[in-house]
């Protein structure tokens, strides 16, 4: 099988797929289907597709497989034994369980046509098989949709707790997170299947047990199962590199100011849903809005904005949006023609109306929360504690950041885990801790420093976060920060897996600190020096946007000659990522 006319590309792939299940194969086109999904595939589909969108392709019911007795619309007493269920739902013994026991006790649809989300253990196969007595089934197959398209070069798996399955892989409580280390390497999988590629070069951070085992298990993956074997180009082909958050843990604690990294930091943005609910001047119909780059070309066009671009941007919006409805509203309607033109072009009206009214209520929260929170002196310190050593300097702003008001107990806390990264060799960290409990910061947050220490600290993370003081290591920053035209105080950071991109294409990436799978690399030329032209990173703990808009603007940068996709367990923000830090039991 080829990959060269499939784009590395998460959203269309996964489109792709939801296309043939919604719009149903030669089996079951041109029928009223109802669709049912388990908690994962919901956000899969809703990530590619809108309500609207599915109900217009002959699905009568979107349900929840797991909630047989209710289901939206109304429809629960209505008899559906003349409709056919399509069902799309993960390779689980549990969603298994769920459709065996409909098939065998009481089946409520005419016909079933089942598609699993990942590979499908042929145990399971038999249990289907078993229970599937009055022959309703009429097909079974696996489709590669295990993974959220955020957007078309970042990806999630949706996974939580991998912090601490990280910490604990490769000691002996490692399999209390099995079930989670399992949904890292089918996520992973389904990604390479998704995407028709199979890796020339399969390597990982050296100082992470956990990526050494995820890289390690997959190439045995690849190696026994021809479904993975796609056809390699010649040159350089794909590098698979597993990283690890632990490498970095300074990119998940700053202030973000793109667009889609400043909603998930200061307002969470969970499966492309923004909760206003709460905040000021903000209408009923706008407590919950949907942010979806599939969906929104606003903000696809925007989301990796600073916040600076965005204010215009809107700005331009809302001047375009008046100026349109202004020459509607002074359009003739004196005949019945102009009448129902003008009813046809309601809805989009309705629906463009809409969508302005949320970008100006989203960015009208992201403003007073800037203001309410001081975030703009906040986020100056922290990237001078991300990108400089001055200590004497960093510790009087600290104490005086610290003892601050206006400054809030979250970002205190943030700032002080900053510091104790940075200094933890130096500083006297039992003061900071002091000084942070005197300016109102509970003792657990105080403690998550000893925790943070423990976690990504320099004993416990991989080289490069502070320590890449070289000429050359200042010279690509120097280059990457004028080329993305962002040299100013907010936006000085570069997350560490840049430097890691950067280093792959100049052929320096060392089996020191990125071994290669042994087996897995077939490039003609040596490991070490190749140049992969793809390069899919999969980051055990998670990624955040601050990191996809940097691998979004490389690609840009790179103009097809070489394109990066970004996967993690979950993209986090500051605060999902101190949560699951607590749950580490360092």
């Amino acid at each position: 099988m080829s990959s060269s006319n499939h784009s590395l590309d998460g959203i269309a792939a996964i489109r792709q797929y939801v296309d043939r299940i919604v719009h149903g194969d030669e089996k079951c086109r041109g029928s009223m289907k109802v669709l049912l999904l388990d908690a994962v595939t919901t956000q899969v589909v809703s990530s590619v597709y809108s309500q609207t969108e599915i109900l217009n392709q002959q699905v009568y019911l979107v349900s929840r497989l797991d909630e047989t007795g209710s289901h939206t619309n109304g429809s629960a007493s209505v008899s559906k034994s003349h409709l056919k269920a399509v069902v799309f739902c993960r390779p689980t013994q549990n969603n298994v369980n769920l459709i065996a026991k409909e098939l065998s006790q009481h089946p409520r649809f005419l016909e079933y046509h089942i598609f699993f989300s990942g590979i499908l253990p042929s145990g399971l196969v038999r249990v289907l098989a078993e229970s599937d007595r009055t022959e309703r089934v009429r097909q079974v197959k696996e489709i590669y949709a295990d993974f959220l398209p955020v957007n078309e070069d970042l990806t999630s798996l949706q996974c939580r707790n991998t912090l601490a399955m990280t910490v604990a892989a490769g000691t002996s409580w490692a399999p209390k997170y099995a079930a989670q280390y399992e949904r890292n390497i089918q996520g992973l999988q389904s990604m390479l299947l998704a995407l028709k590629r199979q890796p020339s070069c399969i390597r990982y951070a050296g100082h992470s047990a956990c990526a050494e085992e995820l890289a390690k298990d997959m190439h045995d993956a690849i190696q026994a199962d021809e479904i993975f074997h796609f056809r390699r180009s010649n040159a350089g082909g794909l590098l698979l590199l597993v990283l690890d958050r632990r490498d970095d843990p300074v990119t998940p604690l700053l202030s973000q100011w793109t667009y889609q990294a400043m909603v998930h930091e200061l307002l969470g943005l969970n499966n492309h849903r923004v909760i206003l609910r709460g905040a000021p001047n903000v209408t009923k119909d706008l407590e919950e809005v949907v942010l979806a780059a599939s969906q929104d070309d606003f903000f696809h066009r925007n989301r990796h904005s600073n916040f600076g671009e965005l204010g215009e941007a809107i700005q331009k919006l809302l001047k375009e949006y008046q100026s349109q409805t202004a020459n509607q509203s002074s359009a003739s309607l004196n005949t019945i023609e102009d009448m129902q033109n003008f009813m046809d072009k309601f809805p989009e009206l309705r629906s463009r109306s809409h969508n302005v009214s949320k970008h100006v209520a989203i960015m009208g929260e992201l403003a007073r929360l800037v203001e309410v929170c001081s975030l703009m002196d906040v986020s100056q310190f922290e990237q001078e504690l991300a990108c400089s050593d001055d200590h004497n300097t960093h510790w009087r702003e600290l104490m005086d950041k610290l003892g601050s008001n206006a400054v809030k107990v979250p970002d205190k806390l943030r700032l002080g885990l900053l510091y104790a990264l940075r200094y933890e060799t130096s500083a006297n960290i039992h003061m900071v801790q002091s000084a942070m409990g005197k300016g109102g910061v509970p003792q657990d947050m105080v403690d998550l420093v000893n925790v943070m220490l423990r976690y990504g600290g320099a004993k416990s993370r991989g080289p490069g976060l502070f320590g890449n003081h070289d000429l050359m290591s200042k010279m690509t920053k120097n280059f990457m920060t004028s080329v993305q035209g962002v040299e100013n105080v907010y936006a000085q950071h570069v997350p560490l897996i840049m430097d890691t991109v950067q280093t792959v294409m100049k052929g320096k990436l060392t089996t020191r600190t990125h071994p290669i799978v042994p087996g897995s690399c077939t490039t003609r030329l040596h490991g070490d020096t190749v140049v992969p032209e793809e390069i899919i990173i999969f980051m055990v703990g998670g990624v955040t946007y601050e990191e996809g808009t940097k691998i979004a603007e490389f690609n840009i940068q790179m103009k097809g000659r070489v394109h990066v996709i970004l996967g993690g367990s979950t993209v986090h923000n500051s605060t999902s990522f101190l949560d699951e830090l607590r749950s580490t039991s360092l």
